[in-house]
């Protein structure tokens, strides 16, 4: 079947080609530099991730990724014009610059995205680094009477966007009966959106014609995607707060100067629930990525734990369901490993690789269909999930597996993997620390000479450093504790 993705602009689920053959052009909203990244930002960091590696694997096509840094900041409020910018009121409150604040937690993204097993995107541009091309795109809306200037402000006028509230379902008339913003009589409308703003207090400052001042959050992202990705995308991702007043606003200033749909396809992710709650610092109950490792889980079962339910269902996190997802990755994780050891056994006796046997093929060929039919429809990571624990289940009901099934199992598994990104290194890639690849041959050389009061010190020394050894018909297995 062909991939088919939910399309936010057009409410309604559509088959996906890229417009050109072989590359898929894809942008996704990425963070605002002020704080420690919390779980419900990377749900929708890694769903972006996870649509990537599905592209990647369905289409067996080139996907130019493209992922922004807000290291400008944006304002507190969804007007975006009142409030204090967020990455200054860190500087103040820290009594750094406002590029400190921002290096520094653009540091602590990218380290979080590397435990997370994001793949690096193509480029992850900076705000602060593209000024010229917002500036020029500011000015092509004002040449085109799409904005004005009003004291050095510039505002975008929606009135001349007729399609301006598509993408939300929004008609303008019922955002503008339901506004509740401030009045601000420098502008023609309630709804105008600023594109340049002007304020002597605001700490990052730059030269435009319309006076000294700093670019308004929306205009960031349609500056810098068109640069890197051109001026129509094939895909748009961000949470679902994004989509209004943020991507309607992309949409809105983009597709003025360019004439042409600025994103084929958007997608959004839902909310993060915790505790079936939104997530709040004053309900207690708010995450960072940090502060959910500390508590001793592998980064790997927060992303299993993250990515496992539909992207487009709210996700309600527990610690209860973190240990579900610890259970359900470490029995698939073990699986992976115990056909690799077999595999490995038969290839290091001098066996050449073998084809599955009839029924395991079988097995393999129902499982990857499953798998790919999970993934065609609108990205369904739950139904590929389930392909994979079924082929669990099926091949241990055979018993022990022939090297060469279970050569050609652990190879479905990686190929699985390439999408899921969470059972990296429960193959032979991931080696030991020397001192406890030491412990685990010392082990193996116990047993040897039955020496069983020094096979299980050292059983449980390594359990206590976080390495499990089973002993099997074939020799003696170690994984590491997720």
């Amino acid at each position: 079947m062909p991939l088919v993705l939910y399309n936010t602009l057009t409410k309604r689920l559509e088959p996906f080609s890229p417009r050109e053959p072989g590359v898929v052009r894809m942008y996704n909203c990425g963070p605002t530099v002020y704080s420690d990244p919390h779980i419900g930002n990377f749900r929708s960091f890694l769903f972006a991730d996870v649509l990537r590696r599905a592209l990647e694997f369905l289409l067996a096509c080139r996907v130019d990724q493209v992922m922004n840094l807000t290291d400008v900041g944006h304002l507190t409020r969804d007007d975006v014009e009142a409030g204090e910018d967020k990455i200054e009121a860190a500087a103040r409150s820290q009594r750094r610059t406002p590029e400190e604040i921002a290096d520094h937690y653009a540091g602590e993204f990218f380290a979080i995205a590397r435990l997370l097993n994001l793949r690096p995107a193509l480029r992850n541009p900076k705000a602060r680094e593209h000024i010229p091309e917002m500036i020029a795109l500011i000015q092509a809306l004002v040449d085109r009477g799409m904005a004005y200037v009003v004291n050095g402000n510039v505002y975008y006028d929606v009135t001349r966007f007729p399609a301006y509230g598509r993408l939300s379902g929004n008609s303008l008339e019922a955002l503008q009966a339901g506004a509740r913003i401030e009045v601000n009589p420098e502008k023609r409308n309630p709804l105008d959106f600023a594109l340049w703003k002007q304020d002597p207090a605001h700490l990052m400052q730059w030269d435009s014609p319309w006076g000294r001042g700093f670019p308004g959050w929306h205009i960031e992202c349609s500056a810098m995607s068109m640069k890197y990705l051109g001026e129509e995308l094939d895909i748009h991702t961000g949470g679902e707060d994004n989509i209004f007043p943020h991507h309607e606003c992309e949409i809105a200033q983009s597709e003025a100067v360019t004439g042409r749909p600025f994103a084929r396809h958007w997608l959004h992710a839902r909310h993060l629930l915790v505790d079936g709650k939104k997530m709040s610092k004053s309900l207690g109950n708010f995450h960072t990525v940090r502060a959910v490792l500390d508590r001793g889980y592998d980064p790997k079962v927060l992303r299993f734990a993250l990515i496992r339910a539909h992207y487009r269902q709210p996700l309600n996190f527990t610690f209860e369901a973190m240990d579900a997802a610890r259970e359900a990755l470490g029995r698939l994780r073990d699986f992976r490993r115990r056909m690799g050891s077999v595999a490995s056994a038969s290839a290091a006796a001098g066996a050449g690789p073998a084809p599955a046997s009839p029924g395991v093929g079988a097995l393999l060929a129902t499982a990857e269909a499953s798998f790919r039919a999970g993934l065609e429809d609108d990205l369904n990571v739950s139904a590929a999930l389930a392909a994979l624990f079924d082929l669990v289940t099926a091949v241990n009901r055979l018993g022990a597996p022939a090297p060469g099934d279970a050569a050609c199992v652990a190879a479905f598994l990686d190929r699985a993997d390439s999408v899921l990104g969470v059972l990296e290194g429960a193959g032979g890639g991931d080696a030991l620390e020397p001192e406890l690849q030491a412990m685990v041959d010392a082990r193996a050389a116990a047993r040897a000479r039955r020496d069983f009061a020094e096979s299980d010190r050292l059983r449980a020394a390594l359990r206590g450093r976080g390495i499990f050894v089973e002993d099997t018909p074939r020799g003696q297995i170690w994984k590491r504790a997720l």
